[in-house]
């Protein structure tokens, strides 16, 4: 039975209004979740589940999609403070059975600057679309359920033409993290799910995370995610809140809380998790296409003059069918602001009025003086 959702606090009007701006702006629900000067505070706006009067449970999980990315890189950079990977060896060192092209290096993978094809599609600056295995659509909500092998997965991306010479340019690629998966594995002997719990949420007490691998269940109180797609010329909209999230694996699998996402970027920015040289390469920037903010090891920066004056950011928000992730954070993990967001996927941009409504909680709790 899921839990009752709590009431926001007292205190915080302004966040409960937002929240509620973006439920408004045609979202289903929302869960905040923000520690700063000001202390915690947790609400949650919206609904549970379409047809239902039930508030989203603010302790309530949900699938983080890229956000999974961080902790990813994390784990390889706890393994390389052990010395068992070297940051720039290339990859070929360790996974030799998949030819891969010698220049590329464990950096690079963290960094997206490896070149690799994105098996879930490459969209070029031109307009040329090559798309990947199918994760939108009427295809993929038939397959949904489909396991996918990370192995094949790489594969499938090295039969396929690089976007370009490693090292030579960034590009976003869930390929990278996918290798790092392996990378992970090859390396300890175990599997990525082992080591995701026995590096990072057990000795931090995250509870309520899990790396499910090939389950398609939710565990625990959450809110519904639903998905929009034509069939037969006829839209339906379907809960995809079950599905098989191996098609993400090590680039977005997880399934978690804004509590423990809270816990894990202030635990991983100050210090707890990676020894200070190598949080120190984490945070080193590269550039990316995208003027406002650039990106490290599994963490985008983001601009102070992108956001209110003389504040840098770190973030990596995440998203898979019906389920959004916002995490921002200072660069000390002082102050995080971690949401969940639930809709009926369409697989449109959404409007004007929500990206307002998040850049307007970005300033409510970053931007006070």
């Amino acid at each position: 039975m899921t839990a009752p959702a709590a009431a926001a606090e007292p205190g915080r009007p302004e966040l409960q209004q937002t929240i509620q701006a973006i439920v408004g702006s045609g979202f289903t629900g929302v869960q905040l979740r923000v520690h700063d000067q000001r202390g915690d505070w947790a609400g949650s706006a919206g609904v549970r589940e379409l047809g239902e009067a039930g508030k989203p449970p603010t302790d309530g999980r949900f699938r983080i999609g890229s956000t999974t990315k961080t902790f990813t890189a994390t784990a390889v950079l706890q393994l390389v403070a052990e010395g068992r990977i070297g940051l720039d060896t290339p990859v070929a060192a360790y996974l030799p059975e998949f030819g891969f092209d010698g220049r590329i290096t464990v950096r690079m993978l963290l960094q997206h600057t490896s070149g690799l094809f994105n098996y879930t599609g490459e969209y070029y600056d031109d307009g040329t679309v090559v798309p990947g295995i199918p994760w939108s659509g009427k295809e993929w909500v038939d397959n949904r359920f489909h396991t996918y092998r990370a192995a094949d997965l790489v594969r499938y991306s090295l039969a396929r033409p690089a976007r370009f010479a490693p090292g030579t340019g960034w590009s976003y690629a869930n390929t990278n993290y996918v290798v790092a998966r392996l990378l992970i594995e090859k390396v300890t002997g175990r599997s990525y799910a082992d080591q995701v719990r026995r590096r990072i949420l057990r000795p931090l007490g995250m509870r309520d995370t899990v790396a499910p691998g090939t389950s398609t269940e939710l565990p625990g109180p959450h809110a519904h995610a639903y998905y929009r797609y034509q069939d037969a010329g006829q839209w339906k909209t379907i809960d995809v809140s079950r599905q098989n999230p191996s098609w993400i694996s090590g680039a977005g699998e997880l399934i978690s809380t804004t509590k423990d996402l809270g816990t894990f970027y202030s635990a991983l920015l100050g210090g707890k998790l990676l020894p200070p040289p190598l949080l120190s390469e984490m945070l080193k920037p590269h550039p990316t296409p995208d003027p406002a903010s650039d990106y490290g090891l599994g963490l985008f920066e983001l601009h102070a003059d992108a956001n209110c004056s003389g504040t840098m950011l770190l973030n990596h928000n995440g998203s898979v069918q019906g389920y959004g992730t916002l995490v921002y954070s200072t660069p000390d993990g002082s102050r995080t602001l971690v949401a969940s967001i639930t809709y009926v996927d369409t697989g449109v941009a959404p409007a004007e009025a929500y990206q307002k409504a998040v850049q307007r909680l970005i300033e409510q709790v970053f931007c006070v003086r």
